[in-house]
């Protein structure tokens, strides 16, 4: 038996750069400060370097096809010639301006006065990765519009390596698709999109590949007849497009479960699963596998940091190699590591002990060949053994375990987690104490994090000014945008968050409990990464963290300045979670971190409070079944947070890029005085929950979409707000953009805001009096 008969393979890599590259030659290039040839140029280094490092990993399966410039997503769209009506599309193809048009919108042009709104972008299932929706009608149709595919496969080519393209399935793709038409079928397309597809994967298979990966990863969710029904055929479809190649159907994020007998008689050659999230789902197969079909087992984690424990991995690879032999199985991560940093060659400043621990995008390529090899006894049995030893150190760590934290979390009570009166009630307390005009305005809370911003925090942070110095520069920042704010008329104000570097790492630098990486970057969203801390010990608040800074910006004026906090669930969701304690644990911990925040903030004269969530949609599971053990944690965690102050104080909450309608009562339950929700790019869309729900109490629906350029009119804004008093009481709503102003510029800052005012006005004047009369 030699290591080839378990075949290694890659399902995607990350494309940002070890060192970011993607995202300065993407930014450069929106600015006009780079050529088009000088982004392709990076991107094309990149892919190269990806496919080298691969390749001396000893991954055999090498993925194409698995880079983008924004979104593999759009990317299909762009692929399939599928372009929203709005954007003018004359070519036969799609250029640089055309698709970045529609992740982020075009700005006013003769042609367009007001610009061009950005398709909506939403959560890939159930990860902190936004994709561009692509939008579907009676009249879409379909046809080759890009060379991406098919050019990458040759780049990869010419370096000698065989890559084996991915493409996003048919069928995927058309559930995550939109139309405005609620009742608009979108299987309906299935016939005209079917031809285009098979024509991609016949020109693939022409060039001379040999697999190609196919993800449909809706086959782990709740799926209707309609929808599984159509797999068989289409596959059908498929293979007889391409009868010489080997399709590699890819599921993660979940277990097949109902959707395995449609899954399993399909015409491939493997099926992947993810055995990281659903370890058991082998067990339950491996009996019904039909004798022409392969499998690949995802087992090392794609979404976590953690070092792969070598002996679970092995049990599973061991019982698949007992039922189907070793020359039916590939040996995988669980999901693509675009989910994962990219190396821990970069972490010079980490714990070694720590360090040792983890395990990035480049550390798992070789955990997969080292699984491979050690099941084959091609590797040396120390291998096995260090592994071992690294994980027993983890779990000896002192620091991993807190009796305070534990005796606390095991002494809360049930009226911990509710406010003293119902909402009814506190809002008549809220209104005598903040005395807020109807329609009140105000903002997420963050403010522009200039160039000048970043560079005082490096300067700190590389010693070169004193902290005392940073404090005073931070201090001035505050004061500036306390000004702006009330020169615009906002009502409610906020400091601007100009002392965060990211909403989650600044308040994990200051709870015990977490590490930091240097360069742990992971995307988001186009040129949008985050460095998610690792929360690897018991949680705990050793000082308060953001008391200072608001009460400073509160001294400086009359109007009420929110105190701004991210919500435990959040916290949770965009860090990486230990894998040894149940995360609904890890959440409770948090939650306590963050209720003493509230109650200090609370002391210091701080009367409305906001608690960020907008990761409590993401972290639903995407099984119908297994939902309600989640919210009833997670509602509990927001709960524990948000309720030890008095009725007079207001909770605020926020929550964007969240389809919630399936979970509005929910979102009810915790009992926030105010949410502030993403509803701009959807034209309010979400807000159809509350033709079925009555929500009980106040809201901010976005109404201005701060992840596209363009400024909003005050028309634009209004349209909106009507919408959304023709569903809420008017005197419940409040007025607030769909996220916050951090990754904007001042100028579109202060434009948009202004209009956002002007638009409130316009709404008081209407509805005022209206209310009066009552």
């Amino acid at each position: 038996m030699t290591p080839s008969h378990l075949l290694t393979h890659n399902l995607g890599f990350p494309r940002i750069g070890s060192n970011r590259e993607l995202k300065r030659a993407l930014e450069s290039f929106w600015k006009g400060q780079s050529t088009a040839d000088s982004l392709l140029h990076t991107a094309s280094q990149i892919r190269i370097q990806n496919w080298t490092l691969q390749k001396q990993a000893g991954i055999q399966l090498i993925p194409s096809n698995d880079f983008s410039l924004y979104d593999q997503v759009l990317d299909m769209s762009c692929l399939l010639g599928n372009i929203p009506q709005r954007f003018p599309h004359t070519q036969p193809t799609v250029d640089l301006t055309l698709y970045f048009s529609i992740a982020r919108g075009a700005t006013a042009d003769c042609c367009h006065p007001q610009g061009i709104a950005a398709s909506e972008m939403t959560k890939w299932f159930d990860t902190n990765y936004h994709y561009i929706v692509p939008e579907l009608s009676p009249t879409t149709t379909f046809k080759i519009a890009t060379s991406k595919p098919f050019d990458e496969f040759n780049e990869a080519l010419a370096l000698g390596i065989r890559t084996k393209p991915v493409l996003l399935g048919p069928l995927t793709y058309l559930h995550l698709s939109k139309s405005q038409d609620p009742h608009f079928d979108k299987l309906s397309l299935l016939p005209k999109l079917l031809p285009t597809y098979t024509e991609i994967l016949s020109r693939l298979a022409q060039l001379g590949a040999e697999w190609i990966q196919i993800d449909e990863p809706i086959l782990v969710l709740d799926l209707d007849p309609t929808w599984k029904n159509s797999f068989p055929p289409t596959y059908q479809t498929i293979r007889q497009s391409i009868p010489n190649t080997k399709i590699l159907l890819a599921t993660y994020f979940g277990d097949l479960r109902d959707n395995a007998p449609i899954a399993l008689s399909l015409p491939i050659d493997a099926l992947h699963l993810d055995l990281a999230r659903a370890p058991h789902q082998l067990d339950d197969l491996l009996p019904s596998i039909p004798a022409n079909l392969s499998l690949s087992l995802g087992v090392v984690d794609g979404r976590n940091i953690w070092r792969n424990d070598y002996t679970q991995s092995l049990s599973l690879i061991q019982r698949a190699l007992q039922s189907l032999g070793p020359d039916r199985l590939l040996i995988a991560p669980s999901c693509s590591l675009l989910h994962s940093p990219i190396s821990l060659r970069h972490e010079t400043k980490l714990d070694p002990q720590i360090k040792s621990w983890l395990a990035f995008a480049e550390e798992k390529l070789h955990e997969i060949t080292a699984l491979a090899q050690i099941a084959t006894h091609q590797a040396p049995a120390t291998l096995l053994q260090e592994n071992q030893s690294i994980l027993q150190s983890r779990r000896n760590h002192p620091h991993t375990y807190r009796p305070e934290v534990r005796s606390r979390l095991a002494t809360l009570r049930p009226e911990d987690a509710r406010r003293h009166s119902p909402f009814p009630i506190r809002q008549q307390h809220q209104r005598a104490a903040l005395h807020l005009t109807p329609f009140p305005t105000t903002t997420i809370g963050s403010f522009p994090q200039t160039p000048e911003i970043r560079q005082a925090r490096l300067q700190l942070k590389n010693g070169q000014i004193t902290q005392e110095a940073y404090n005073t520069f931070i201090r001035q920042k505050i004061a500036e945008c306390i000004r702006i704010q009330e020169d615009l008329g906002i009502d409610v104000l906020v400091h601007g968050e100009f002392e965060r570097n990211d909403m989650v790492e600044y308040f994990g630098e200051l709870l015990d409990g977490f590490i930091f990486t240097q360069n742990g970057w992971v995307q988001s969203y186009g040129s949008r990464c985050v460095k998610p801390p690792i929360i690897y010990g018991d949680v705990h608040r050793p000082h308060p963290m953001t008391v200072e800074w608001t009460t400073y910006a509160q001294s400086l004026t009359s109007r009420p300045v929110k105190g701004m906090l991210t919500g435990p669930v959040t916290i949770l969701q965009w860090s990486f979670v230990r894998d040894d304690i149940p995360r609904s644990d890890t959440a409770r911990q948090i939650a306590l971190a963050i209720r003493d925040e509230v109650i200090d903030l609370e002391k210091a004269g701080i009367r409305i409070i906001q608690i960020d969530e907008p990761a409590f949609r993401e972290g639903l599971p995407l099984r119908q079944a297994d939902r309600p053990h989640y919210l009833q944690w997670a509602i509990e965690a927001f709960r524990i947070a948000s309720s030890p102050v008095a009725d007079s104080t207001q909770i605020h909450t926020h929550m964007c890029y969240s389809e919630f309608n399936d979970i509005i009562e929910s979102i009810g339950q915790l009992d926030a005085d105010v949410i502030s929700i993403e509803t701009s790019r959807s034209n309010m869309e979400l807000l159809d929950a509350f033709t079925r729900y009555r929500y009980p109490n106040e809201i901010g629906p976005g109404v201005w979409d701060i992840h596209s350029p363009r400024v909003p009119t005050v028309e634009e804004m209004t349209q909106l707000l009507e919408k959304a008093a023709s569903l809420i009481p008017p005197h419940n709503l409040w007025v607030n953009p769909d996220c916050g102003l951090k990754t904007r510029n001042w100028p579109e800052v202060q434009a948009s805001l202004k209009n956002m005012v002007t638009a409130a006005h316009q709404l008081r004047q209407k509805h005022t009096p209206t209310q009066n009369s009552k």
